[in-house]
C-alpha cells in the first residue's frame, strides 16, 4: 500500500451529515443515465466498476438530503457529468498537454447552454456533450431566467478555467496563495454546485443574488470544498497526476515548509472559511434581507439555501470519507454527535471540538486597539518599473486645494489644507497618468482627493458615534449622487456628497449609459465596502485572510480605478477579454500589489494611532498567531509574488488571450498601453507612499490622532 504523504487533520464540522433516502434511485438512475451518453464501457475513460466506486450517488444524497428521487438523481446525473468532463479533459488534453485541442474542444460546449431552449443544438460528437445537451435540457425549464444566467457563467467558468489549469502544467508553474484561492473557485466547481443547490433547495431571489452576503456565502463555501478536496486528494493529484493546482502543493511552495504542515495549514484556512460562512450567514445575511426588503417567503428561500450550502459541506466531507476516489485511510472523525456510524460520523469529543473552534473563532475579536508598534518598518520592495511625473503638477497642486475648499470638505472636522497638503494626491495622480492632459491629472486628484476622504470620513465620523445606520443612509445618499439617466441628483447635504456630485458630472459627460453604470457601480463598491470596515470596527473583528484581500480591493476604489482606465478603450477592445481569467489576473495582480503595498507603510499610522483593523499585517499576525516582522515577511512575499504574478500574464497569458480572441493589431495595442497604464499605477504609488508625509513617524506624532469636528457633519435625519 502507498504510504500516506501526511495524516489528514482534525477538521471543523459541527453539522452531522444526513442521507437523502433515494439514494439507491439515484445511483441506479446515474448508472444507466451514464451508459447511455456513451460514458462507461469503450469511452476509453470510466468502466461501470469506476463509476461504482466513486458513488456520486451518495455523494449526492449526502450533500442534497431533504430532495425528492427525480430531483436527486438529475443532480447525481449532473455531478456523474462533471467529473467524467474533469477525467476526459485530463487523459484527452492534460496529460497530452494539447492546449490547441483543449480550447476548441471548450469553445463548442456553450453552444449545448442555450438561454433559448427552442434553438437548435450541434449534434454531440462526444460524452461530454451529450450529456450537456441532456442536462440542459432537463433542468433549466424549472428554473428563473436570472438563475439560468447565473448557472451557465458558472459552468463556462467550470470548463474554461480548465485552461488555466492546462497552461500551469505546461509552465511548470505553481500559483501564489492569492491567485489559487480566486482561480479555485472557477476551476473547482463549487460555484456551480451552488447553483444546483439552488435547485434542490429553493432559488434565491434574484434582487440578492449578487449582493455581498449572498456572495460571500458562496465563496465561503466554494473555499471550504476546494480546500478539503484538495486534502483529500493531494496523493492523486499531486503524486500520480502531476497535478499543480492544490493547496497543500501552493502552501508548501509557499511557505517552504513541509508537506504536513502545508496540510496543517490548508485546514486552518478551512477552518476560517467556515467560520466566515456562519459569521456572514448570521449577521450579514438578516442585513440584507431587511434592507431589500425581502417578502417571507423569499427570506425563508434564502434561509433554506444558506442551510443546503451548510449541508453541502458536511455531506460532501463524509463522501469524501467514504470514496475509493480519495486518500482518506487514518482520517480522525469529526462529527461530534453520538449515535451516528461510519467513517465521518463516530462519536468525538464534542467539549474539545467546541473548545478548539471557539477559541479559534475568539481570536479574530481580542485585539486589543492602539498598540504602540514604532514606524512601519519597511523591505525592499520588488518594483521593476520607473516612476514618471506629470509636468502639471504642481498646477494641480493648487487647483485641487481650491476645488476641495469649493466643495467644503475642509471644513467638516475631518481634514484640513495641512492634511491636504501632506497627503499630496496630486503628486500620486502625477505618478498614475504622467502624460495626461492638466484636465486628466485634475480629475484624477480629485477623484483620489474624494476617495481618500471618504475613506477618512466613515471611521472619525461614523466609528466614533458608533452610527451603523447613519452611515448605510450616507452610502446610498452617495449612491444618489450620481443619476445614471439625466435625473438631477439630490440637494447636497455635506462635503462629500457635494464632492462626488461635482466629479460624477465632469467624468461621466458624453459617457454611453452602459459606460455611466460601470462608473457608480464600482463607486457603490467602494463606498459598501466603508460600510463593511465600520461593521468589523464596531464588533472589534479582524476580518478573514481571504475575505480581507478580497475586500481590500473595494475599500481601496480598485474597480473604480480600472473603470477609468479603460473608459478610452473603446469597442475594439470586447468586453469578453477583460472578463477573461488572464485579464481579471493581471489586475488583481497589480490591485493587490499595491494594497499591501499601502498596509505596510500604514501599520504604524493604522494599528499605533487609529486602532484600525484592516491591514494585511494584522491579519497575518492574528491567523497565523505570529509577530509583526515575521508577517511583514509573509506580506512582502505576497506582494513580490503578485508582481512576479503581473509580470508573468503580461508576457505568458495576454499573448494567448489576443489569439483565442482574435484581436485586430489595434485591440493589442489598446491592451499593451492598458499594460502600461497599470505599470505606472503601481510605480506612481509607490512614490508616492515613499514621499508623502502621511505615514512617516513624525507627521504621524504630530497630527495623525485627528480631531472630531465641533459638529457632527451633515446628514439626513431618518424620518
Amino acid at each position: 500500500m502507498t504510504q500516506q504523504p501526511f495524516e489528514l487533520p482534525h477538521f471543523y464540522m459541527p453539522y452531522p451529515a444526513r442521507l437523502n433516502p433515494h439514494v439507491d434511485e439515484a445511483r441506479a438512475h446515474s448508472t444507466e443515465w451514464a451508459r447511455e451518453m456513451g460514458m462507461l464501457e469503450g469511452s476509453g475513460i470510466w468502466e461501470q466498476a469506476d463509476l461504482e466506486a466513486h458513488d456520486y450517488g451518495l455523494l449526492c444524497a449526502y450533500t442534497h438530503p431533504e430532495c425528492d428521487g427525480p430531483a436527486l438523481s438529475l443532480i447525481t446525473d449532473w455531478y456523474v457529468w462533471v467529473f467524467f468532463f474533469d477525467d476526459h479533459f485530463l487523459e484527452t488534453f492534460k496529460r497530452t498537454q494539447d492546449r490547441a485541442g483543449g480550447k476548441a474542444y471548450l469553445d463548442r460546449l456553450p453552444l449545448f447552454m442555450p438561454m433559448d431552449l427552442s434553438a437548435p443544438m450541434p449534434e454531440p460528437q462526444n460524452p461530454v456533450e451529450a450529456g450537456l445537451a441532456d442536462l440542459w435540457t432537463r433542468t433549466v425549464p424549472t428554473m428563473s431566467a436570472d438563475w439560468h444566467r447565473r448557472f451557465s457563467v458558472a459552468t463556462e467558468h467550470l470548463l474554461n478555467e480548465s485552461l488555466w489549469e492546462l497552461s500551469n502544467i505546461n509552465e511548470g508553474r505553481i500559483a501564489n496563495p492569492v491567485e489559487y484561492i480566486e482561480m479555485r473557485r472557477k476551476v473547482g466547481g463549487a460555484p456551480w454546485s451552488s447553483g444546483l443547490v439552488e435547485y434542490a433547495t429553493a432559488e434565491v431571489p434574484a434582487s440578492v443574488a449578487e449582493s455581498r452576503p449572498l456572495r460571500v456565502l458562496m465563496e465561503t463555501f466554494s473555499d471550504a470544498v476546494h480546500l478539503r478536496n484538495d486534502l483529500f486528494s493531494y496523493q492523486r493529484e499531486v503524486e500520480d497526476e502531476g497535478e499543480l493546482s492544490n493547496g497543500v502543493l501552493v502552501l508548501e511552495t509557499f511557505f517552504d515548509c513541509t508537506t504536513q504542515q502545508a496540510a496543517d495549514l490548508v485546514n486552518d484556512v478551512l477552518t476560517s472559511r467556515l467560520h466566515q460562512f456562519e459569521h456572514t450567514a448570521l449577521t450579514e445575511v438578516p442585513a440584507v434581507a431587511l434592507e431589500h426588503g425581502l417578502t417571507p417567503a423569499e427570506v425563508a428561500a434564502v434561509a433554506s439555501y444558506a442551510q443546503g450550502l451548510q449541508d453541502w459541506q458536511s455531506g460532501g466531507h463524509e463522501w469524501h470519507m467514504r470514496s475509493s476516489r480519495y486518500m482518506n485511510a487514518r482520517a480522525e472523525p469529526t462529527t461530534p454527535w453520538r449515535g451516528l456510524t461510519g467513517p465521518g460520523t463516530s462519536a468525538a469529543d464534542v467539549g474539545a471540538l467546541l473548545a478548539s473552534a471557539g477559541a479559534e473563532r475568539l481570536r479574530a475579536y481580542t485585539h486589543v486597539p492602539f498598540q504602540k508598534v514604532g514606524p512601519s518598518l519597511l523591505p525592499d520592495f520588488h518594483m521593476p518599473y520607473q516612476c514618471e511625473l506629470s509636468p502639471h503638477l504642481a498646477a494641480t497642486r493648487v487647483r485641487l486645494t481650491d476645488w476641495m475648499h469649493r466643495m467644503g470638505m475642509l471644513q467638516e472636522g475631518v481634514w484640513d489644507e495641512d492634511k491636504l497638503a501632506a497627503y499630496d494626491l496630486a503628486l500620486c495622480s502625477a505618478g498614475l497618468d504622467p502624460d495626461g492632459t492638466p484636465e486628466a491629472l485634475d480629475l484624477s486628484a480629485r477623484w483620489l482627493a474624494w476617495g481618500t476622504y471618504g475613506d477618512d470620513y466613515y471611521p472619525l465620523v461614523f466609528g466614533h458615534r458608533r452610527d451603523l445606520a447613519a452611515a448605510r443612509l450616507t452610502t446610498q445618499r452617495l449612491s444618489d449622487c450620481m443619476p445614471l439617466d439625466g435625473e438631477p441628483p439630490i440637494v447636497p447635504a455635506n462635503g462629500m456628497e457635494r464632492g462626488l456630485i461635482d466629479l460624477w458630472a465632469h467624468t461621466t459627460a458624453g459617457m454611453t449609459a452602459d459606460e455611466r453604470r460601470a462608473v457608480k457601480d464600482s463607486v457603490d463598491v467602494m463606498t459598501e465596502s466603508w460600510v463593511w470596515e465600520l461593521s468589523n470596527q464596531l464588533q472589534n473583528r479582524i476580518p478573514d485572510p481571504v475575505d480581507y484581500l478580497e475586500m481590500r480591493r473595494a475599500t481601496f476604489g480598485a474597480d473604480l480605478t480600472l473603470s477609468l482606465c479603460r473608459m478610452g478603450h473603446g469597442p475594439a477592445v470586447p468586453s469578453e477579454v477583460y472578463r477573461s481569467g488572464p485579464v481579471r489576473s493581471l489586475e488583481n495582480a497589480a490591485v493587490d500589489y499595491a494594497c499591501l503595498l499601502n498596509d505596510v507603510f500604514s501599520y504604524q499610522k493604522e494599528i499605533e494611532y487609529e486602532g484600525e483593523i484592516h491591514n494585511s499585517i494584522l491579519v497575518v499576525q492574528n491567523f497565523f498567531g505570529v509577530d509583526y516582522p515575521t508577517a511583514l515577511h509573509v506580506v512582502h512575499d505576497l506582494m513580490t509574488q503578485r508582481m512576479q504574478q503581473f509580470e508573468h500574464v503580461a508576457a505568458h497569458e495576454l499573448p494567448i488571450v489576443y489569439e483565442d480572441f482574435g484581436l485586430s493589431e489595434e485591440a493589442r495595442e489598446i491592451m499593451e498601453n492598458y499594460v502600461v497604464d497599470l505599470q505606472n499605477w503601481m510605480a506612481g504609488i509607490l512614490n508616492w507612499h515613499r514621499t508623502v508625509p502621511r505615514y512617516k513617524a513624525e507627521y504621524l506624532a504630530r497630527r495623525a490622532h485627528g480631531f472630531l469636528p465641533d459638529r457632527a457633519p451633515a446628514v439626513p435625519v431618518l424620518g
